[in-house]
This record gives structure tokens, C-alpha cells and sequence, in this order.
């Protein structure tokens, strides 16, 4: 196995477990804490931005990461 295709299978693992926490943990108690339809639908809506934040702070460690790799 190459390092590409280590690196690919790393990437889509860690991606595959992001959203899959990402729905147990956030989308599943914001959508069982209503009961009508629309509730649960803006509820579900709104946790995409708390998504977005999740992926604003992970881009920025590793923006960090990188610009900072060589003094560690």
C-alpha cells in the first residue's frame, strides 16, 4: 500500500467517524428533543452550524499545524 492511498484511507476514516459523531452526539438529541415536524427540521437546520463550527476549528488546528510545524 502506498503512502497516497494510506493517507486517502486515513482521511476518508477520519471523515466517515467525524460525521458519524457528529450525528450521534448533535443531530440525533437536537432532533428527539421536539416532537413536531418543523421543530425537528429547524433543529436539525441549526446544528449544521454548529457542524460548521466544528469544521472552522479542526481547519484552523490544522492550518496551525502546518504553519507552525517546523518550530516544534
Amino acid at each position: 500500500m502506498s503512502n497516497t492511498s494510506i493517507t486517502y484511507l486515513v482521511g476518508a476514516c477520519a471523515g466517515v467517524f467525524s460525521l458519524a459523531a457528529f450525528t450521534a452526539w448533535v443531530l440525533v438529541p437536537a432532533w428527539t428533543a421536539y416532537s413536531r415536524t418543523w421543530e425537528r427540521l429547524a433543529a436539525a437546520f441549526l446544528s449544521l452550524y454548529v457542524l460548521a463550527a466544528f469544521v472552522g476549528v479542526g481547519v484552523a488546528a490544522g492550518a496551525a499545524v502546518v504553519y507552525f510545524w517546523d518550530r516544534f
